[in-house]
């Protein structure tokens, strides 16, 4: 009778390997959820989401003054400038073969454009990408009354105070009409003010990675620019045309969040890979439960 009664209690017990089955398919199910579907409506972020920057308390007459992002946007690869040597370029000719590190200055900018340049050259020191074999650096005034005679001075000023003369024929210091600085500059999403008050102008700083096709990559913010996003933008621009496996495992760990032009932890990515693993070890388990159950299941359970 008593074993009668304990066969009867263990009929009725569900074995331990089909409750870890059920939180194992709970798990896997959360695991491949969409990254989207796991985001609140409305929260930075949300693909598709973009931004420029926006300053607090400015002044109501640069309100105007942004960088907003453009991603995907194609440049047009037609417009004609001039070169810091005077000669009729195409933008196109800096394109076609490897990415682009692109940033709008002026070149009798008293502050804010040399600090863009020189956070240019800082994070370049620390690249293990060489520019002028595996990209180009394109430097576009947007300032009319520039011309190549002062794109050239500012050029070898700047080469020379940080002893890159050797990269020389890797950076492109350009200058245009108005009409032209405006068609490229609406296109980057980069709009600009003068301000008669202080004889300047109203500007945002920040570089752009640019595809081998002319269409924007990357928005880097500010005058100082992380040599390991660079680093990743330009190995993501570049289209598997350069960089290491390294690289591209960084790619796979890091993401880039246009909400505030920076490279992140891809978070679901490894929460996914984190689940993947639990997954398999639960499985593991599942299986080493269920030879044990129908081994000897009424011993078991006595």
């Amino acid at each position: 009778m008593t074993a009668v009664i304990q066969n009867s209690k263990f009929k009725m017990q569900t074995p331990r390997w089909v409750v870890a089955l059920g939180v194992c398919i709970l798990h896997f199910a959360f695991c491949i959820t969409p990254a989207h579907a796991q985001l609140q409506p409305g929260v930075p972020g949300q693909m598709g989401h973009q931004t420029g920057i926006v300053a607090s308390n400015v002044p109501p007459q640069f309100k105007a003054v942004t960088f907003a992002q453009r991603l995907d946007h194609q440049l047009p690869l037609d417009t004609m400038l001039k070169d810091e040597a005077g000669r009729s370029v195409a933008l196109r000719q800096y394109f076609g073969q490897k990415p682009v590190v692109l940033t709008f200055v002026y070149y009798q900018c008293p502050m804010l454009c040399p600090l863009t340049l020189n956070g240019i050259s800082s994070a370049l020191k620390a690249l293990p990408l060489t520019p002028g074999r595996d990209f180009e650096i394109v430097v576009v005034s947007f300032d009319p009354r520039d011309t190549p005679e002062s794109a050239n001075a500012k050029k070898q000023a700047h080469l020379a105070h940080w002893s890159a003369q050797s990269t020389a024929a890797a950076w492109h210091f350009l200058t245009a009409d108005e009409a032209t600085i405006r068609e490229l500059t609406s296109a980057a999403g980069f709009t600009y003010q003068w301000d008669a008050v202080t004889g300047q102008f109203a500007h945002v700083s920040g570089v752009l990675t640019v595809t081998p096709d002319g269409k924007l990559a990357r928005y880097f913010y500010g005058v100082e620019y992380s040599p390991k996003e660079l680093r990743l933008a330009l190995v993501e621009s570049s289209q598997g045309r350069i960089g290491s496996k390294v690289e591209e495992l960084l790619l796979y760990c890091f993401h880039y969040d246009p909400t505030v032009g920076r490279y992140g932890w891809a978070v679901m990515t490894l929460v996914r890979a984190g689940g993947v693993l639990t997954v398999a070890l639960m499985l593991g388990f599942i299986l080493l439960m269920r030879r044990r159950d129908r081994r000897d299941p009424v011993e078991r359970h006595a």
